[in-house]
């Protein structure tokens, strides 16, 4: 019978797309790449997923968030993808959690009941918080390395996290991990020189902060803004989700 997934159903069959329908995926940041990923899942069958962040809408993300409108602007990230993925499959089970992933709140989050983790966050001390526990749990794990600062996309590759190079945030993430005894992780990474953003503070955040009232991690808040462009992150979260449907359904895309 003819569904909303019936063209995927002609590549991975019945069983692979019940595989699918039962696993659960979290996405912890819900961004230019994180966005994507979410909604290449539930496009793909994925049974239930989990959004995490705190964040709202922004104008400034228009550029490159897929649910980021000037409808969207100043609500909850989690809030408006939850709506729009609904309207994608009204069957798929989302949980949101309007919060900024940390080692302080690590421990309300149960890795045990997923069956993928995605970490698209931009913090480095909740990165390494999530492979971390991601790895005692057992979990597969994928994470995305910078992808700001870059204008091609086809630089994009996947590799275990000790291959790559390059990549200034994957750098720090290999030397943070080696000490805490981490042997592997899986990262979609760019091996494109990052742009250093134009010093130009009259389209700078730094000086002109637009963030929606009650944001708590503002853009003045940070050492450099970075600049984005909407096919970038959009890449490295479509890498992402195809890597997970992928490994769930354990087809191999070489």
């Amino acid at each position: 019978m003819l569904n909303q997934f019936s063209r995927t159903e002609l590549l991975y069959g019945k069983d692979k797309m019940k595989a699918l329908a039962a696993s659960r995926v979290a996405v912890f940041g819900i961004g230019g790449v994180g966005g994507y990923t979410a909604e290449a899942l539930v496009r793909s069958g994925i049974g239930a997923i989990d959004l995490i962040d705190d964040d709202k809408v922004c104008l400034t993300n228009i550029n490159r968030q897929i649910f980021a409108t000037r409808k969207t602007v100043g609500k909850y990230k989690v809030d408006v993808a939850k709506e729009r993925l609904l309207e994608i499959n009204p069957d798929v089970k989302i949980e949101t959690y309007k919060t900024f992933y940390s080692p302080k709140n690590s421990s309300e989050f149960d890795f045990t009941k997923y069956n993928y983790i995605v970490d698209a966050i931009d913090s480095v001390t909740g990165k390494i918080e999530l492979v971390v526990r991601a790895a005692e749990c057992n979990t597969p794990i994928i994470s995305s390395m910078g992808a700001g600062n870059k204008i091609n996309p086809s630089k994009f590759e996947v590799d275990d996290i000790y291959n790559t190079s390059v990549c200034p945030l994957a750098r720090v993430m290999r030397y943070e991990l080696r000490k805490r005894g981490i042997k592997k992780l899986k990262v979609v990474y760019s091996k494109e020189k990052p742009i250093t953003p134009i010093d130009d503070m009259s389209v700078s955040c730094r000086s002109h902060c637009i963030c929606p009232p009650g944001t708590t991690r503002k853009c003045t808040q940070r050492r450099q803004v970075p600049g984005s462009t909407a096919f970038v992150p959009s890449v490295a979260g479509l890498i992402i989700a195809g890597e997970i449907v992928n490994d769930l359904t354990n087809t191999s895309n070489a």
